[in-house]
């Protein structure tokens, strides 16, 4: 019942009420009793002059002493305030009772410490508030001693001290009913913004960050409300942010290519990205090790990592090469390590497939070299003791080989233009079909030379097209030229053109030629690439015309495909969009 604020306030005022009634009724209390007291010591004091003190020895002089004295103080009645509680009383030296306004109590008075110093010739005036009488004993002095007693009986001023306390107690109960009428007030006063901020505190948990508390004053607790306000709506905005991270951190997490865990110094799996369960061929679960993700490797600690702060590795999983950086996290309290793969499989290959282009590079270079320089060294060693056919025959192969690395570094040339966007492409519109007949006619007496059969089936009206006519029609001659050098004499070449859709051309070349491996397929478009490097040289070929056709194709938004059968046969097949915007010269 006690532990809310509310109840807390009104019993604390309440408190607070009783002992400040309790200490002002005993403060009154003890007052009125220090007054009557003090008030009697005084009319005593006042009337018991010198001079009376000497009247009454003189009147206590003779045998009846004691009852003069009676009476003569009975004329002091009213100065010494006699009434039913206060009475006087004479003694003799002995201390016992000669006369009195109150026999029936002096007959019984014994003696006490102010007779008996009255007794001894002192005035006897000593008392407490805590004896239940005052008195005062005056020694007279006549024929024999004689004592003047006064003694109240602390009647009134108990009776008074009853009234201030009923009316303390009634005060008490009075000023109790309305301080917890205050206290109530007050309390609800104090304690309803809190219940509201509570009560807003408590949805600000659950994550409800729209309620904002009525300022209903301007002290410290509207203060306190205006401060709680703000602080939800600056953590609402903090949380915001922190969400909208968070968001981003798991779409990042969740959508790189790049592998990412983390783990407990324990080595047990915290997180783990899609990624990297498609790299290490994994399944994430809760109970997960650093041992069952990288097999045969120790977890990596802070001195593994030394001055780089990392280590990193390279392992073979599921047929790739992967990089692993392993980075410990955290500072002297929780961390871990945190894992970052990445797939350099195609890295390798293009380290691999560079090395090789340059070596192929260097073989096509060299043997045409080679060759020059043997013939030119046996002219020049030869000079005038050789036929003259012979020497037009030397400088004919020396010729051929010069126009090899010619087309060689010309085909290199372009196909480092295509790298690098430096390709100017006149993109004009042309008649595809007027194109496609100028390549026919123009292979027809080549194929003829082999023997060959050389069709051209044109299916349907094809439309004017938009690209660089030049461009395309060496594409188109480098493909057919292809299928004159490797089909056996005898073979059959068609040259097929249709409109799949409105807006795309589908241009094919077949041939019933020995055809290609299946193997070597998918690296036909590779740059000096060759089935048969041998019989590719013999024929004339540099390795590259496949890979520029992919390029120049490519650069007018369309597609190149190959497919072949060894013995059967190759068909090529190009894809290409007949409406290119027409912006005159256009850099690829």
């Amino acid at each position: 019942m006690f532990r809310s604020l509310h109840m807390k306030l009104v019993l604390i005022l309440v408190l607070l009420i009783i002992s400040v009634m309790a200490v002002v009724g005993t403060f009154l209390i003890n007052s009125v009793s220090n007054f009557y007291f003090e008030d009697f010591q005084k009319q005593v004091g006042d009337v018991f002059t010198r001079d009376l003190l000497e009247e009454l020895g003189q009147t206590a002089r003779g045998g009846d002493g004691g009852e003069r004295l009676s009476k003569m103080i009975s004329y002091y009645a009213g100065p010494l305030g006699l009434d039913n509680y206060r009475n006087y009383y004479i003694l003799d030296g002995e201390g016992a009772f000669v006369a009195g306004s109150n026999q029936a109590v002096g007959s019984e008075l014994r003696a006490n410490p102010n007779i008996v110093a009255a007794m001894a010739g002192r005035v006897g005036a000593s008392g407490s508030m805590a004896d239940s009488y005052m008195d005062v004993a005056i020694p007279v002095q006549g024929d024999k001693p004689y004592i003047v007693y006064i003694r109240d009986t602390k009647e009134d001023i108990q009776s008074l001290t009853w009234r201030f306390f009923a009316i303390v107690m009634q005060a008490m109960l009075f000023g109790l009913l309305v301080a917890i009428l205050l206290s109530f007030l007050l309390s609800k006063t104090i304690t309803t913004p809190i219940e509201n901020i509570t009560k807003s505190a408590q949805h600000v948990a659950a994550g409800d960050f729209g309620q904002l508390i009525p300022i209903q004053s301007s002290d410290e607790i509207g203060e306190l409300t205006r401060t709680f306000n703000n602080m939800s709506r600056v953590l609402k905005t903090t949380l915001e942010e922190v969400q909208g991270e968070r968001d981003k951190l798991n779409t990042l997490f969740l959508h790189m290519t790049d592998g990412v865990a983390a783990f407990t110094t324990e080595g047990r799996i915290i997180h783990m990205n899609p990624a990297t369960e498609r790299l290490l061929g994994v399944e994430f679960r809760e109970d997960m090790t650093f041992g069952e993700m990288f097999h045969s490797m120790a977890l990596p600690d802070s001195e593994d990592a030394g001055k780089e702060g990392y280590v990193q590795t390279e392992i073979k999983r599921l047929g790739r090469t992967l990089n692993v950086l392993f980075a410990p996290y955290g500072g002297t309290g929780e961390g871990g390590i945190m894992a970052v793969i990445h797939d350099i499989t195609e890295q390798r290959k293009l380290d691999d497939a560079r090395r090789e282009f340059v070596a192929n590079v260097s073989h096509e270079l060299r043997t045409p070299l080679t060759n020059i320089k043997s013939y030119t060294e046996t002219l020049v060693d030869a000079a005038g003791d050789l036929p003259p056919e012979t020497e037009v025959k030397f400088l004919g192969v020396i010729s051929n080989e010069a126009d090899r690395m010619t087309r060689i570094v010309k085909d290199l040339l372009t196909l480092s233009k295509l790298d690098y966007g430096r390709m100017d492409l006149r993109f004009t519109r042309f008649s595809l079909q007027t194109m496609l007949e100028g390549v026919h006619t123009a292979m027809l007496l080549a194929a003829r030379d082999n023997g060959h059969e050389l069709r051209m089936d044109l299916r349907g009206p094809l439309p004017d097209m938009v690209g660089d006519r030049e461009r395309l029609e060496q594409v188109i001659v480098n493909i057919v030229s292809n299928s004159i050098k490797y089909t056996p004499r005898g073979g059959r070449i068609e040259l097929f053109a249709t409109m799949r859709d409105d807006r795309h051309v589908v241009i094919r070349v077949k041939d019933n030629g020995m055809g290609i491996p299946k193997e070597d397929v998918p690296r036909l478009f590779e740059r000096f690439y060759r089935v048969d490097k041998a019989r590719s040289r013999e024929k004339g070929g540099t390795g590259l015309g496949l890979a520029i056709a992919k390029e120049m194709v490519e650069a007018h938004k369309g597609t190149i495909h190959l497919e072949s059968e060894l013995d059967a046969g190759t068909a090529v097949t190009i894809v290409l969009p007949t409406d290119l915007p027409l912006d005159g010269e256009k850099a690829v």
